[in-house]
């Protein structure tokens, strides 16, 4: 496979010059230059040679004046140049020269130095002419007696790699390396024979590792993976060989090296289903997880434990290592933790559920006595989601859960805040038995709630900024919606005569003194103080992003005023303008007063409790007509404090059950259905997992099924290589084979002399082009070189070498591009080539351009409706893409999207079901860069045009960077056209 093969680069920095060297100055550095002069000259003759320049008169001269040095920088260079350099003639024999170089290499071989002898001992594994390694062989086989490590661990390589490509030169290699195993002692040169062994004769390799697999824990890291390696390729190959090593391997769960106790845990899984292995390599994953410092490292270990969860036979054993999982919310880092409470929410069961929520609810404490960093409010929120599905799903721990999570609605924590309100609303209204509690609580909390005034100081020291009045709107907004959840919860479920006179208790003390107007104009009569309204220096109106003007001075009062300091939380919303919580809190006081009328029968209480409440709604009314607040009360408002007014002087039992029933309903309504999608998304989950074989499927042979085919039999290490590739070759693993022919590009036409085609490997980072080049003529094509470019956020990572084609012969040519963003690309070149024989000059094939597929890159995500319309508030780019196709149907359109672009559909299924003419529904993505892509889809039929009328509309896409909101766009354009007539 390309991906698999182990590419080496060596830099050598050039400067550029402003124009190439000629042959003849070159010549005359390299002959009668000093070392420097002869070492830049060697560099740009490397450079030369590969970028496809011809220079054969140099051989000779760098063989004569270059080759006796013994200066290490240039014998270093002399290694890339021997490697790269033409070695045969164009009818492929070996050049004379080559002997004296050969001779040249010999005398490396017994250097002294063993720095010398151990790099050209790694040159000689990339030589592929065997006449130049047959004179070497016995040199090379000396070097496996050096005193010195670095020398023998490359001999064995450099024995290795002949031994694989000529395997007659060195035809006693396997049982050569065994003895020299059995002696050594270094590590590095044990794990090197070792490795050899395994590829070239696993039965030594065997036979060594039974003479000494009581000692593996001794062994270095290096050889113990290397083992690991062996182990499971055995045991793979034949199962009965398993009760021989598992022993072993599960003697290298306590290697020191994270790295071998990874791989042994990896492979302990796979060899045996057992639960004493299953567990043992699970605390193995969670071990490394705690004691590794890297979050990378962390969250590849969380994967594997989340691989051994989808197993049905594992969750069990996984449940009982819950309290463990938990360990790791040790780690600062937010990804971590969020996998680590997903898993260990996935594998809560009755018996575990009560632990869990104890180190939770820790958790959460803890949260409020660390400082305050930017992560600690996400991961709070994560809490308390997490606390919320295990009061849902288990309501029996919901008791104990509640009080800890109401002290969360006085946090400054707004998402913290908004979850705890929507699990309160959840729980009051699934457990009866909690009501009370969850209402006496709410009381108890209703007054610290904090208002925007509590910045104070603060807000002064800075007014006038822009910013300021950015942050200052976010507060009023967040504290407002909070104060209108829980004046909703407090007024719908408030059912005893002391609750709702508490609730009255808390309103008035939330708005003070009234009426609000006149108490308002004598504290800004008696509080204006002349000393307190210092303000030194030049003065600038600024406009901000509300319209309103701000002031800003090289001095104000630092001091906040007492009047702003003592003023209750309600009545700073509502002068704030905020008329919307008046409006929630209306209906909070209808609410409680119908009720309390249905619970007193005394007129004279009735009527003063109503009374009081309408008092409370003129007085709102009152202030929103008046100039105090910063915005007037809107007309909505106005209408709705109307209606409860009349509703209150009228007393109907219509009303009463339309405000104290109706609104109960439908948030019962609103619930079912959610968890009705929760149980069918569970029962797909479950229904995945579940593997079941019909009578009448075929059966698989191993031999005769694709690797990819194979599941659980598949090679482990191969998995791992898959797995680092990126999900898009798991998408390939269905039908390998009808994937791969779906990505081969045509470049060029079958008329031309050279014909080429290009399969395109995308893997996570990285593409790799594998070109075929084919000669269509009757000549032999000299110096045949693919030549490409790219367009868009691409890098060509490093020039095909050139390469010579015999008539209607073919080769295979790769090529790396690197890839940065996920943006559209486009690779386009040429091929250019000289014919045997001809005078004239080079020949080109232009070849066809190579767009990149962005869907390779975006992947289905899934995030909450308020995570969703953050981002669409946050994100700056938007693409707005209008519906041009011939569907008829809108939910067909919108699978045609939803495929096309590889996003996910966040509107739930019921809400897109039935027919009404028009749809609108969210879509989400994410980029293996990390990048978010949101789309909203607003389309309609247009019923006047007929039954046949195409769907017409927009699709609006929202993204942080310009190249992913564009390259969506044209993904949909381009798919539409294909439906379009």
């Amino acid at each position: 496979m390309t991906a698999a093969e182990n590419v080496c680069y060596t830099l050598i920095n050039v400067p550029m010059d402003s124009e190439p060297p000629s042959e003849i100055s070159l010549k005359n550095d390299l002959e009668k230059g000093d070392v420097k002069s002869k070492t830049e000259a060697l560099k740009k003759v490397i450079i030369m040679i590969l970028n496809g320049e011809k220079l054969p008169g140099l051989l000779m001269t760098i063989i004569r004046f270059v080759l006796p040095l013994q200066d290490h920088t240039i014998k270093k260079l002399l290694l890339v140049f021997w490697e790269i350099v033409p070695k045969t003639t164009p009818d492929g024999r070996l050049l004379h020269e080559m002997i004296l170089v050969c001779d040249a290499y010999r005398k490396d071989l017994q250097h002294p130095n063993e720095f010398i002898r151990g790099s050209t001992l790694r040159f000689l594994c990339k030589l592929k002419e065997a006449e130049l390694l047959e004179p070497l062989m016995p040199a090379i086989r000396a070097c496996l007696e050096h005193r010195h490590s670095y020398v023998r661990r490359n001999a064995v390589l450099a024995i290795y790699t002949i031994y694989r490509n000529f395997e007659h030169l060195i035809p006693d290699a396997p049982e050569l390396i065994h003895d020299f195993l059995v002696n050594e002692k270094d590590a590095s040169c044990k794990r090197n024979a070792f490795m050899m062994l395994i590829h070239a004769d696993q039965d030594r390799a065997l036979d060594y590792l039974s003479t000494c697999i009581d000692q593996v824990q001794t062994f270095g890291d290096i050889l113990q993976l290397v083992i690991v390696e062996l182990i499971y390729k055995v045991c793979h190959a034949n199962p009965s060989e398993r009760a021989r090593f598992i022993r072993c391997i599960y003697n290298l769960l306590q290697s020191s090296s994270p790295a071998v106790k990874y791989e042994a845990a990896g492979t302990l899984v796979t060899l045996s289903s057992a639960p004493t292995a299953i567990k043992a390599a699970a605390q193995c994953y969670i071990d490394l997880i705690i004691k590794e410092s890297d979050n990378n490292v962390k969250l590849i270990v969380l994967d594997r434990l989340i691989e051994l969860k989808e197993h049905p036979a594992h969750e069990r054993v996984l449940q009982d290592l819950v309290m463990d999982i938990l360990r790791v919310l040790s780690t600062p880092d937010l990804e971590v933790r969020k996998k680590t409470l997903q898993l260990a929410l996935d594998l809560v069961s009755s018996r575990n559920v009560e632990e869990l929520v104890i180190v939770l609810k820790k958790e959460v404490i803890k949260t409020n006595n660390v400082s305050e960093h930017e992560d600690t409010d996400k991961y709070r929120q994560l809490l308390v989601r997490t606390l919320h599905s295990c009061s849902v799903r288990f309501p029996d721990m919901a008791a104990n859960v509640i009080p800890v999570l109401m002290e969360f609605l006085s946090d400054n924590n707004e998402a913290a805040a908004a979850d705890v309100l929507e699990f309160v609303r959840e729980a009051i209204q699934r457990f009866d038995n909690l009501r009370m509690l969850i209402v006496e609580k709410m009381l108890e909390v209703f007054h610290a709630i904090k208002s925007v005034n509590t910045l104070g100081g603060q807000g002064r020291r800075i007014a006038g900024c822009q910013e300021l009045e950015t942050s200052l709107g976010n507060m009023i907004l967040y504290c407002a919606r909070i104060y209108r959840g829980a004046l909703w919860i407090l007024g719908e479920y408030c059912s005893t005569k002391e609750d709702i006179q508490s609730v009255m208790t808390e309103i008035r003390r939330s708005l003070g003194e009234i009426p609000i107007v006149e108490s308002e104009i004598k504290k800004e009569a008696g509080e204006l103080k002349p000393e307190e309204e210092i303000t030194v220096g030049p003065v600038q109106k600024l406009v901000t992003e509300m319209g309103t003007y701000a002031t800003q001075s090289a001095l104000s009062s630092s001091r906040p005023t007492k009047k702003e300091e003592d003023r209750p939380p309600l009545r700073g919303f509502l002068l704030d303008g905020d008329f919307f919580v008046a409006a929630s809190l209306a209906t909070t006081l209808t609410k409680i007063a119908l009720r309390y009328v249905a619970l007193v029968q005394e007129k004279k209480k009735q009527n003063s409790f109503v009374a009081e409440a309408m008092l409370l709604m003129a007085t709102i009314l009152h202030l929103g007509k008046s100039s105090l607040p910063k915005k007037p009360i809107t007309d909505d408002d106005v209408d709705r404090i109307s209606l409860c007014l009349k509703v209150l002087s009228e007393c109907s039992p219509l009303m009463n059950d339309i405000f104290n029933k109706e609104c109960r309903q439908s948030l019962s309504h609103m619930l079912s259905a959610k968890l009705e999608e929760e149980k069918l998304s569970q029962k797909k989950e479950s229904e995945k997992r579940n593997v079941t074989v019909q009578p009448d499927d075929p059966i698989s042979f191993m031999q005769l099924t694709a690797k990819n085919e194979m599941n659980c039999k598949e090679d482990q290490f191969q998995l791992s290589l898959l797995a680092a590739m990126g999900n898009t070759q798991r998408k390939e693993a269905a039908d390998p084979l009808a994937s791969k022919l779906n990505k081969v590009t045509q470049l060029t036409g079958f008329s031309d002399p050279v014909y080429a085609e290009a399969y395109v490997h995308v893997n996570q980072y990285d593409i790799v082009l594998d070109v075929l080049v084919v000669n269509q003529t009757s000549d032999t094509l000299q110096n045949c070189t693919l030549e490409l470019a790219t367009l868009g956020d691409l890098k060509l990572v490093e020039k095909p070498s050139p390469l010579t084609l015999a008539p209607h012969d073919f080769a295979n040519i790769k090529a790396n591009v690197k890839v940065a963003s996920t943006e559209n690309g486009i690779i386009f070149g040429n091929i250019v080539y000289d014919v045997s024989g001809a005078a004239s000059d080079r020949n080109c094939v232009v070849l066809s351009d190579i767009h990149i597929d962005i869907m390779d890159y975006i992947q289905p995500a899934t995030c909450t409706d308020a995570e969703f319309r953050q981002m669409w508030a946050e994100f700056e780019w938007e693409n707005k893409v209008t519906v041009n196709t011939n569907m008829v149907d809108l939910n067909d359109y919108l699978q045609h999207i939803l495929k096309s672009t590889n996003m996910k559909c966040l509107t739930p299924e019921k809400a897109l079901s039935g027919y009404c003419g028009f749809m609108a529904a969210n879509l989400y993505a994410r980029s293996i860069f990390g990048e978010d892509a949101l789309a909203n889809v607003s389309i309609e039929k247009p019923i006047h045009q007929g039954p046949d009328a195409a769907v017409t509309g927009h699709i609006r896409i929202r993204a942080k960077s310009q190249g992913m909101a564009l390259s969506l766009g044209d993904k949909i354009n381009l798919s539409q056209k294909k439906t379009s007539i």
